[in-house]
């Protein structure tokens, strides 16, 4: 009869049950940090003139970044919050129909027209067609190396740290 025993089984059984949890630690850090690192993009850059011009501030700070942590999933989110009606336009390009335009604050509305002033009661505006301009998937795609480098890192840190024991 062959006896075979493996000293320190017990720990490296230990380590590798572990591995979930490291893993899904290493997974959360990484996302993490490249999550503000798209947030700063999207909201510092891409809304700051890089892709488009800031007006308001509206879609700017229609952005919110969330993280969830549940159930040994982890997620990250970065997305307008709705506060801005014309989020997805811009993102993704599209025509508006026609619609009338009346004042709201005044009686009249006041534009530049030909090169002069025009005054109008209301005004039948024919649609526009308004060209992709993405500001979050643009700053995503900017990433997505970086991103599948940093799963690997993390895979193999997690790796290696349930290997040695740390």
């Amino acid at each position: 009869m062959l006896d075979f025993s493996l000293e320190g089984a017990a720990d490296l059984s230990a380590r590798l049950a572990a591995l979930p949890d490291d893993l899904r630690v290493a997974l959360a850090e990484k996302m993490d940090a490249l999550a503000q690192e798209i947030y700063a993009q999207v909201v510092g850059v891409n809304l700051s003139g890089g892709v488009l011009n800031t007006r308001s501030g509206v879609l700017r700070n229609s952005i919110q970044l969330r993280r969830a942590d549940q159930d040994n999933v982890v997620s990250v989110e970065i997305a307008s919050d709705g506060g801005a009606p014309y989020d997805a336009i811009h993102e993704y390009g599209g025509k508006t129909s026609a619609h009338e335009i009346i004042p709201d604050k005044a009686k009249v509305l006041a534009f530049m027209f030909n090169g002069k002033q025009t005054f109008a009661r209301r005004v039948n505006h024919p649609g526009s067609q308004i060209p992709e301009r993405s500001y979050l998937r643009s700053a995503l795609a900017d990433k997505s190396a970086d991103i599948r480098r940093a799963i690997a890192d993390a895979v193999a840190e997690a790796a290696s740290r349930a290997k040695d024991g740390s």
